[in-house]
């Protein structure tokens, strides 16, 4: 126990449940935590997450301190920090995966570094229930659809040993290794939009412990209707934290299954971590999810280039409150309600026929619970591209589906200042208020709020007859 253990630090920003931090205390007097920052895995396509990064840094920094165990911050690229190793150090590297292909990638050429420099390492289970090796067809084939994946991944999880109770062993004293260290703050987003979020958000393991029990004792029994609602906070709200690492699947898992009437919310939410199980089967069976269309057809669908729409879209200013709601939640929280994702997700792919692509690279940029395998199998199934997706031909109807989930216009409001004195009758349709009227409430369309850009009648007609186009070549 006399060389030093290295946990390091990638999506797994906690204590509890973190075996590769309780293997490198448990086998090593002297444990350094380390987190390296590769700004290319971050600038310009990850904004948000640099906030939750940096949040989540400080806080771990604290909760370390207390083991005697220092975290030590280091800029650059893992592959060439990690070649200055060598045997002399007396230092031993270890991980929790990320089921992502380019990363698994990367830790191969680590991996291999390390063997020719003599260097100790071993790496764990990541952020996952199954390993999606783990969950194939009988002729070993992957799952391309979700509710056979799921009911075989379910079982294979429930029939697998009790996980090890892996506890964090305090040192005795905190020791450095590396030069040249950043603070948490230096991560930062240059741009302060990031500031907003610090309204919605408490960042640390210690609050995904929270969220997860109020999920438990107060939404969970009603999460089947109450998920669809944006008004009120029916949704867990986990997501961050999971991708993170601020919790473990297992751990939300765990308590879900001490519930005793499982009824139809457990059901559902129990549901949404499959999903996340199988989006990690997909893009690492099927790499090619990753970078453009699982339906190879649709790349040749004639998808439209149009800025403005784009940048209206983006912007929130559309003229559909359900949709504009739904991209300013997401600029001011980091963050967008599930149903309001695929109602947003449709409008853009089929009444504004922009490809998909240019949505994921927005909401990669602007979540803070950017998952690439999520994101991407997301994007696809609303645009009717990926594995099991929705058919192309299923338009969601952006006044309806407000009407529907938002009868009040309760979050229309919240996010839509201007349009808060439209009565709930005109609130999804707001264009159709006589003009006097709209004179007499101060909220003049066309001036305090923008027309639709598109007609929603005539946007269908052409998604309809784009994916006519689509059958025939």
């Amino acid at each position: 126990m006399s060389s030093t253990g290295i946990f390091w630090i990638r999506e797994d920003f906690r204590i509890e449940n973190n075996p590769a931090l309780s293997y490198a205390t448990q086998n090593h007097e002297n444990v350094i935590a380390l987190y390296i920052y590769n700004n290319n895995d971050f600038d310009k396509k990850r904004e948000a997450q640099k906030w939750w990064v940096s949040k989540s840094l400080e806080s771990l920094e604290k909760e370390l301190s207390e083991f005697k165990i220092n975290l030590e911050i280091v800029k650059g690229d893992e592959i060439e920090i990690f070649s200055k190793f060598n045997k002399k150090d007396k230092i031993s590297v270890y991980w929790n995966k990320i089921y992502e292909p380019d990363v698994i990638n990367k830790g191969k050429k680590i991996r291999d570094i390390f063997i020719k420099n003599e260097i100790s390492y071993k790496y764990f289970k990541g952020n996952i229930l199954t390993e999606f090796q783990d969950v194939t067809k009988n002729d070993g084939t992957p799952f391309k659809v979700f509710t056979p994946f799921w009911r075989n991944a379910e079982q294979i999880y429930l029939n697998q040993p009790p996980s090890k109770n892996y506890t964090v062993k305090k040192k005795t004293k905190k020791v450095s290794y590396f030069k040249k260290c950043i603070e948490a703050k230096n991560i930062l987003p240059k741009n302060n939009w990031y500031k907003k979020f610090e309204k919605y958000w408490k960042v640390s393991e210690n609050d995904s412990k929270k969220i997860l029990k109020n999920l438990i004792d107060n939404k969970i029994k009603d999460y089947g209707t109450s998920r669809d609602i944006p008004s009120i906070e029916g949704t867990s709200k986990l997501s961050p934290y999971i991708k993170h690492g601020q919790i473990h699947v297992s751990s939300i898992w765990k308590k879900c299954s001490e519930i005793k009437s499982k009824g139809i919310g457990y059901r559902k939410y129990v549901n949404e971590l499959g999903w996340r199980e199988f989006s990690h089967s997909l893009i690492n069976y099927f790499p090619e999810f990753l970078k453009g269309n699982y339906r190879k057809e649709f790349d040749k669908f004639p998808w439209v280039k149009n800025e403005k729409f784009l940048k209206a879209w983006k912007n929130g200013l559309t003229g559909y409150p359900i949709v504009d709601a739904g991209m300013r939640e997401l600029y001011e929280t980091g963050w967008m309600h599930n149903r309001i994702r695929m109602v947003v997700g449709s409008f853009l792919v089929k009444h504004l026929r922009i490809n998909w692509i240019e949505g994921e690279k927005h909401f990669r940029n602007c979540l803070l619970d950017f998952n690439k395998a999520n994101n991407v199998a997301q994007w696809q199934w609303v645009a009717g591209c990926g594995a099991d997706a929705a058919p192309y031909f299923r338009i969601f109807n952006p006044i309806l589906q407000g009407e529907k989930f938002d009868k009040e216009g309760l979050y229309v409001k919240r996010w839509i200042p201007e349009l808060e004195k439209v009565p709930s009758k005109y609130i999804h349709k707001p264009w159709e208020m006589d003009l006097k009227y709209q004179e007499a409430i101060k909220t003049i369309i066309g001036k305090n709020y923008p027309k639709p850009i598109v007609i929603h009648e005539e946007a269908r007609a052409a998604a309809l007859q784009a994916f006519q186009y689509l059958k025939k070549s």
